[in-house]
Parts: C-alpha cells; structure tokens; sequence
C-alpha cells in the first residue's frame, strides 16, 4: 500500500500565470487527422469562462480556436486563416506607442543576455502569493533561446526611446511538430514579458502581432505555446506535481507544509531517496549517444498526438549535459545498446523576502523515454541523481505515460495548470494529458 504522501505542495509557478504579457494581451485591443482507435480517451469540451465578456478582445481577432462557436464534431485538423504567402506579409514592423522602439537581442553579446536575465528575473512569472519567482539563468536562456535553425530576428524585444532600457520581450524558436501524425513547421512561443510599470501601455498584442509577422516573413504559420492563464481555448490541460527531495527547505520557504499527524522527521524519512542508482549501466548522456537517443525518442513519442520531431542536431542540443542547465542520462546493456533516455532540466525561482534561503532550485522532468527498465525505477534513479546535485524539488507534469509513476513515488499534486494552446491551427478534438507528449520550457 503507498504511504500517505506527508507533504501537501502548496505552490507551483504557473507558466504565465500572473505574468504581464498573456494577461495584458487577453484584455487589450486589437491593433489531416488520425484516426483514433474506439476506446481513446475522449477530453471533456472546453467551455467559455462565465466572466469572459470582453476579458478576450486581442485573442478573438486571432487565428485560434474561440470559446464561443465551437467546432463541429466532424471539423478536421487544419490551419483556421486562409493560405497566404509571404509577399502577403506586412513589411514593416508594427508602430509602437511613443516613446518605445524594437530592438533584436543578439545573445552573443553577454550584455544583452544579461538584459534579457534581468526583466525576466524582475517581470517574469511569479505565484499568486508572490513568495516565488522564476529566476532563468543567463546560461539557461542561451540554451533555450539558441537551438538549431535559431534566428536573432525573433528575440525581440522593446526598449524605452529616453535611456534604452529593455522592458518588453518575446521570442520564437523553430520546432518540427507531429499533430495527429502530420508534421508541421512551426515555432514555440515563449518569454513574452513586459515591464511591469508598463502593463497600461498595451505593449503585448503589439509583441504577439510582431513576432507572429516576423515568423511569417520564414514562411512558418503555426505556433505552439503553454500558459498558466485560460485563453482561447486549449488543445489539452495538463497538472504539475511535485516531488519533494529537500522536504525540510521546502516547509521553511512555504512551498510545502506538513501533513496533519507528520512530524518532520517522519516526513524526511519518507521522502530519503537511495543513496546511488540502482539500474546498472545507467550513465551521463554524451555526445556518441545521439543517433541511438534520437531513433528511442522519435519512435516512442509517436504514439503521442502532439509531440516534437528531434533531428541529431535537435538531440545534441537539448540532451547533452550543461551543468546547472540540463541533465540527462542513458542506460546502456552490455551490448553497447542504449535502452532507456532520461532527461529534466534546471529551472530555480528566487525566494521572495525569506530570510535563510534565497534561491529554490527545482529540477523539471524534460523527455523521458523507458524501454528495458521499468518506468517507476528509471524515475526513482533520476530523481535520486538530481538529489546528489541539489536539487530541492523534483516538478513533473501528468503527460507522456508520468501518471504510472506519480503517486507510487510519493509525488504531491500542485495547485498549477498548464493549458497547452496552437496559434492558426485546429485540432478537431481537445486532448487528455495521456495524449501529450509535447514539453515545452
């Protein structure tokens, strides 16, 4: 039988949640399928929120599904514009409101990163409470901002005319996606944030139509990007849980509290992890490791109807070990074949006003692919490998096959949803969390 899980996880830092930029842009002005087998499971139909009169004026001249009207049973998978080319692009950038101007923030330049660094790690996400805030490091946005195919033109930020001072952005970066078994070209959204004293100034639809306009001149129409807020309107909904490795940190930040009846050192022994792994032949990934991750990933994630399509390039880019930015491992038989993939990467948030501890460092489940060895022990050995690296607490969503291991490994659920959204492109029929095998940061 499990053990009562004896910490009750009290925060999550919803993506967007309560961030200026998606909720700006929600109230601002404007400026082929596949076929399913009998017994899928069949996701509950997205309804318009009561208080949604007028709370979505920018988004209903968008491109995206729409609460109101929803699609017919028999609607297909498919772009929402017409086609267009790009000479029927707009040139020109679209005019911001004085005294801002566009800028393009080249991050091989280390001050610029360390703008970027800076309005994220005083703008960015933040929980409800604000007793947390995503902290991305310089180190990390160069390794999520910088894959393969990347183009400087879509780091895009705004700065004020006076003193040049970045305090607006948002980025795109180019990822080939799998919806329903066709592959499309599209680009992950992300970062949108706007200074926070500048939340009045309607800053953000102007970004949104900018980059959309930008990546358009690639001949890219569709976007795909996550939210903690609901907009129009969701292709899937998925749950964070938490799993605590530092137990005791995590009560004394307020993250966590104590199960009624636990002590806390009852609470630590639940929570103690092994000592080392304990699958043999389980190993850091490197560089050789490629080709045969690349084969795993692609062939396990199409059973997923919207996942990523990783290319060698992709793999080395993304799974190749950066200290204090991502992880990953592989287990290898004795043949020399990798088996089973792992992977989660560094995201901490700065703890507001406490006193001790300035920093929650939580290690967020990236790709995770299981083949020779069971799922909840691969999960168990990853998990005790971020523990010997510091890391606090252990974040994963209840997509890909996770919710076979959750619960056993004494994982608590959060209180963040994260809504999973297309920009110009339809899927006829809403996903449940089992059917996503799409992360995005």
């Amino acid at each position: 039988r499990n053990q009562q899980v004896a910490l009750q996880p009290r925060k999550c830092l919803r993506k967007m949640s309560n961030q200026p930029g998606i909720e700006e842009a929600a109230g601002a002005s404007p400026g082929g399928s596949q076929a399913q087998a009998p017994d899928a499971p069949q996701a509950l139909p997205v309804r318009r929120p009561r208080d949604a009169k007028d709370k979505y004026v920018f988004w209903e001249t968008q491109p995206v599904p729409q609460f109101s009207g929803l699609e017919p049973a028999q609607a297909e998978d498919g772009p929402i514009d017409k086609p267009k080319t790009v000479a029927d692009v707009r040139q020109e950038p679209y005019a911001l409101p004085a005294p801002y101007q566009w800028c393009t923030c080249d991050f091989s330049q280390d001050s610029v990163v360390q703008e970027v660094f800076d309005l994220l790690s005083n703008n960015y996400v933040e929980d409800d409470d604000c007793m947390f805030r995503f902290a991305y490091p310089a180190n990390f946005l160069r390794w999520a901002l910088s894959p393969p195919g990347f183009t400087t033109d879509w780091l895009v930020g705004v700065r004020a005319s006076t003193n040049s001072k970045l305090v607006g952005f948002i980025s795109a970066i180019p990822v080939d996606m799998l919806v329903n078994g066709k592959e499309i070209k599209m680009v992950e959204i992300n970062f949108l944030c706007v200074h926070k004293k500048l939340r009045s100034k309607r800053l953000a639809p102007v970004l949104i139509k900018e980059i959309t306009r930008r990546v358009n001149l690639r001949n890219i129409w569709q976007a795909a990007f996550t939210a903690g807020a609901m907009l129009p309107r969701p292709i899937a909904t998925c749950r964070y849980w938490h799993r605590s490795l530092s137990p005791k940190k995590l009560i004394d930040i307020g993250f966590s509290r104590l199960a009624p009846r636990m002590t806390m050192a009852r609470t630590i022994k639940l929570y103690k992890l092994p000592d080392a792994p304990i699958t043999p032949g389980i190993r850091p990934f490197e560089p050789r490791d490629g080709p045969q991750v690349m084969e795993l990933l692609n062939s396990y994630l199409q059973r997923y109807r919207i996942t990523q399509k990783f290319s060698l390039e992709d793999v080395l880019h993304w799974f190749t070990p950066r200290e204090n930015v991502v992880d990953a491992y592989v287990v290898e038989d004795g043949s020399g074949k990798v088996t089973d993939f792992s992977s989660y990467y560094n995201l901490p948030s700065t703890v507001l006003g406490h006193p001790e501890h300035s920093e929650l460092k939580a290690a967020y489940m990236f790709y995770t692919v299981p083949g020779a060895t069971p799922l909840k022990q691969l999960m168990q050995d990853i998990m005790t490998l971020a523990h010997a690296k510091g890391y606090d607490v252990f974040n994963a969503l209840d997509l890909l096959e996770n919710q076979q291991f959750l619960k056993d490994l004494k994982f608590g659920i959060g209180d963040g949803e994260l809504n999973y959204y297309l920009f110009n492109y339809r899927v006829a029929r809403p996903l449940v969390p089992s059917e996503v095998g799409l992360i995005l940061m």
